[in-house]
């Protein structure tokens, strides 16, 4: 395991310097206690440095375990291979195989975030491919191999559930923030990363009913988002009397209507409603045409348009 002394030192010293850098400027700026803030914000810092300390170095220290030791050694590994793979077997492999269930056992605790589940992924995928390349050594026993061998099997199912679990808590949790998002664009773009969730774990398991129909469900969601985008636009442009932006408007919904993911039903019954909508725009365009020519006037409303 690295040394965290040299690491600690550094956070250390930028919390410091952020403490007397912050405290300089609001004393500069006539605050009555600088060091509160200053010390809260050098506060966050040192526990943001701890916090990724400990994430990085759970991490690693499963690598290490993983992977049989350190890496310096490569050259006596491949010399004792056949020794070290029944060593590994018996020792690390089943020290690992432990740390991963338990892992496995809390990120299914309640309230473990969906991150939680995508660690225990990784960490599967690694004990699968360290096992594979123990199984290649001629000195385990056919005992030993059926242990290893049921190992992995356990792991794939771990690797499977946790990396199912992950996407689906992932994309329930952005799609909820994509419906509380106030502008459209946010709104789509936090719904396109709940689908690449789908669509990254799709691609290993495609298959998977419920991660299809989710993504189906997202896509929907995109969809109505746009064409409500461009309804509402186009229902201003028609309260203000722009009658011809106002049908352009209904015209791009019809697009997004007709391009995106939806229901058969629903995007028939949704095309003739804006149908309606610009056949009866039309109808008062012609109107205002029809007035504004017998009157002798000018359509100032059409001349704003245009402009």
């Amino acid at each position: 395991m690295p040394s965290s002394a040299g690491y600690l030192l550094a956070a250390f010293m930028a919390a410091v310097g952020l403490f007397f850098a912050l405290w300089w400027i609001l004393v500069s700026g006539g605050d009555e206690m600088p060091w509160i803030p200053a010390s809260l914000a050098a506060s966050v810092v040192l526990l943001v440095a701890l916090s990724a300390r400990e994430v990085v170095m759970r991490r690693a220290w499963t690598r290490y375990l993983l992977e049989h030791g350190d890496h310096t050694h490569s050259d006596t590994r491949h010399k004792h291979r056949g020794e070290f793979a029944v060593k590994a077997t018996s020792t690390t492999l089943a020290t690992s195989l432990r740390a991963i269930k338990k892992q496995s056992a809390e990120a299914d605790s309640s309230g473990s975030s969906p991150e939680a589940h995508l660690d225990v992924f990784h960490l599967c995928q690694g004990y699968i491919a360290t096992t594979e390349e123990a199984l290649q050594s001629n000195s385990l026993s056919s005992e030993k191999r059926v242990t290893i061998r049921a190992g992995q099997e356990r792991m794939r199912t771990l690797q499977k559930h946790h990396l199912l679990t992950w996407a689906r808590d992932s994309s329930r949790s952005l799609t909820h923030e994509a419906q509380n998002r106030a502008r459209i664009s946010d709104k789509i773009e936090t719904a396109n990363r709940a689908l690449d969730c789908l669509e990254s774990v799709l691609k290993v398991y495609p298959d998977e009913r419920d991660l299809n129909e989710s993504k189906v469900a997202i896509e929907e969601f995109i969809t109505s988002v746009r064409v409500a985008h461009w309804v509402e636009l186009a229902e201003r442009s028609a309260f203000k009397g722009h009658y011809r932006r106002a049908i352009e408007r209904y015209k791009d919904a019809l697009f997004y209507l007709n391009r995106g993911c939806l229901k058969d039903e629903v995007r028939v019954a949704g095309a003739e409603k804006i149908g309606r909508e610009i056949a009866a725009l039309r109808t008062k365009l012609k109107a205002s045409q029809e007035r504004q020519s017998e009157n002798g006037g000018v359509d100032h409303s059409s001349e704003e348009e245009r402009r």
